[in-house]
């Protein structure tokens, strides 16, 4: 009895090790291991909180200051190198990567506010930020191509969450950082330098291509991550609006962060609950399995027959094909998709359209000073951008996903209307508008977010999923030099320009290292007119691709995905049904004899 009672507790222990390693290596752990890793990768857009301490503690003036942000933005959106990385390589590499360029690139600025070093030219700091910026894109493609990869059929949906966590990041890092630091903000920069590359490190394994499976559930499933998600947001803008009217304690900074931890690992509980019913049923079947092994063993042509044949395609050149491209949906060469004119028109649209909403956001600090809000009121726009930046990308991904499959809606249309929203945020600082800040904040973290999932799916669409990793950084590429455009060469100049003129007007001489600093409407007003300009232009670039797009969406664009799956399953299917055939003769051993048979 008591080593059936052992065998039993054996048994039971295997289960558990085998439930265990199949909760840590399934399809939604990697999903999301990818969602711990994004809500930690968005320090690109903390720059407000952080960009005084640098401006201050070096002396840089605004036209410096917005430089330093044009090369964050650069190193933040240029993911290039990552792209081409991630197609050799797989995803561990293109994230282990990621955490090194984070951590190097955050602490040399830090070790510069601090002092701690001699103080970096403008170049160096340049390069630093530019280096820890474009570790993101590290993350991005090592964690968010993949799960595209791996769920094509809800790739509006994944890049909506995915990209949502990203926008929630913000406000994220600044809950944790208070817990860990209270309000010391150069110790702001050392955080970002080192969480997110220790959350990547911890996850380097578990993010990696798998095979696709269609599960009939699983935008299901993607709806309870998002509600989860929706119950972080809400609590960040609680505490949020709490703490710009009250002044927090260590303790309540403490219990803050530990409450956004546990909504961070709240969908570990869906996670463990959808791969446990995926182990049972592969449990059930385990032992017809085991049957399919021995028919294989007595007559491989019953498998090999279901297999298809090598192809035998001839590779051809990618040059000799860069003019010739396939259909809108097949899978592009990098070459055939950079010289496309639909490329071209998302790379103009992401240039003007993102560069303007970027822009503003990173000036938010410096334009809220200029029209006479109270510094509690700055950090409060940064947490709007991020709250808002993180509801643009969940609603632009589920919303787009479900016009699309309902209507037809195409993207590209929604997008027009997303880049024609945001002018009116830009209107409202152009003008000065009495509290029109804040309201032109939500205007632009929720149309900043909005862009991103929808220009990312619009490039998984047209031009395929086989060099995904590298395309979606070519989109993502654009908005650096709108940035630069619009950021340094506009708003930059002009802000130092009115800033001089009013410092002539009060006829007080400009000291050495002096900030030079601007107040009134007249500070941003032409930039900002300028920007609206802009962004209407935006508007009618993209609407040509709608126009040039509209057969293309009016047609079932996830055919092939489905028709591959569906050739999968009845692969599964056949396979089952030879093995429940061919049991019953397994189950009679050849040398067993009949009585008659052994008499004789």
């Amino acid at each position: 009895m008591s080593i059936a009672q052992s065998s039993s507790g054996g048994a039971r222990l295997k289960d558990m090790g085998n439930l265990t390693l199949n909760v840590f290596t399934g399809r939604w752990f990697m999903v999301f291991a990818s969602f711990l890793i994004m809500s930690v990768a968005g320090a690109t857009y903390m720059f407000a909180l952080y960009s005084g301490d640098i401006k201050h503690s070096l002396g840089y003036d605004q036209s410096t200051l917005n430089l330093l942000s044009t090369f964050k933005d650069l190193g933040g959106n240029v993911g290039i190198i990552s792209g081409l990385i991630n197609e050799v390589s797989p995803p561990w590499v293109v994230l282990f990567l990621g955490a090194i360029m984070n951590f190097s690139g955050y602490f040399m600025i830090w070790l510069a506010v601090m002092g701690k070093i001699a103080k970096p030219p403008v170049w160096q700091m340049c390069l630093f930020i530019c280096i820890g910026a474009n570790s993101q894109t590290f993350a991005n493609t090592g964690a968010l191509v993949t799960c595209v990869k791996n769920f094509p059929e809800s790739r509006g949906v994944v890049l909506g969450l995915l990209k949502g966590f990203v926008g929630l990041s913000g406000a994220i890092i600044t809950q944790l950082y208070h817990g860990f630091y209270g309000y010391d903000t150069k110790s702001l920069i050392l955080f970002i330098g080192w969480l997110p590359a220790a959350v990547s490190i911890v996850f380097l394994r578990i993010v990696r291509v798998m095979k696709v499976v269609r599960q009939a559930n699983e935008v299901k499933i993607f709806y309870k991550f998002l509600y989860i998600s929706l119950g972080l947001a809400g609590f960040l803008m609680v505490v949020i609006i709490t703490q710009s009217k009250l002044r927090f304690s260590d303790l309540e900074f403490d219990v803050t962060a530990a409450i956004v931890v546990i909504l961070l690992f709240a969908p570990f509980g869906i996670v463990f609950s959808e791969e446990f019913k995926l182990w049972r049923k592969k449990e059930e079947v385990d032992s017809l399995n085991h049957v399919a092994v021995n028919i294989t063993t007595e007559n491989p042509s019953a498998s090999l027959a279901t297999l298809p044949a090598p192809s035998q395609e001839k590779e051809v050149s990618c040059w000799k094909t860069v003019f010739s491209p396939p259909e809108r949906g097949d899978d592009f060469t990098i070459l055939q998709a950079v010289f496309s004119i639909d490329m071209l028109i998302l790379f103009t649209t992401t240039t003007f359209g993102v560069g303007g909403t970027l822009t503003a956001i990173d000036n938010l600090g410096q334009i809220g000073r200029s029209l006479g809000y109270p510094s509690t009121s700055i950090s409060t726009f940064v947490t709007l951008v991020s709250i808002w930046n993180y509801a643009g990308r969940v609603a632009s991904g589920f919303l787009s996903e479900m016009l699309l499959a309902k209507y037809k809606f195409p993207r590209p249309l929604m997008l027009t209307i997303v880049l024609f929203v945001s002018c009116v945020g830009h209107l409202l600082i152009a003008f000065g508008v009495p509290n029109g800040l804040y309201v032109s904040s939500v205007i632009m973290g929720f149309c900043f977010g909005a862009q991103w999932p929808l220009i990312f799916a619009i490039i998984s669409e047209l031009f395929g999923l086989k060099y995904y990793s590298t395309l979606y950084n070519l989109g993502g590429g654009a908005s650096p030099l709108g940035a630069y455009i619009l950021n340094v060469v506009v708003a930059g100049r002009l802000y130092d320009k009115e800033a001089e003129k009013q410092l002539i007007a009060s006829g007080m001489p400009r000291k050495d290292n002096e900030d030079l600093s601007c107040t009134g409407v007249d500070c941003y007003k032409m930039s900002f007119l300028i920007i609206t300009g802009a962004t209407l232009f935006a508007c009618f670039i993209s609407f040509i691709l709608v126009i040039r797009t509209r057969k293309f969406y009016r047609g079932d664009i996830y055919k092939k995905f489905r028709e591959a799956a569906e050739a999968e399953t009845a692969r599964t299917e056949m396979v089952a049904s030879q093995m429940t055939t061919s049991k019953p003769p397994l189950a009679t051993p050849p040398e067993r004899k009949t009585s008659e048979e052994a008499n004789s």
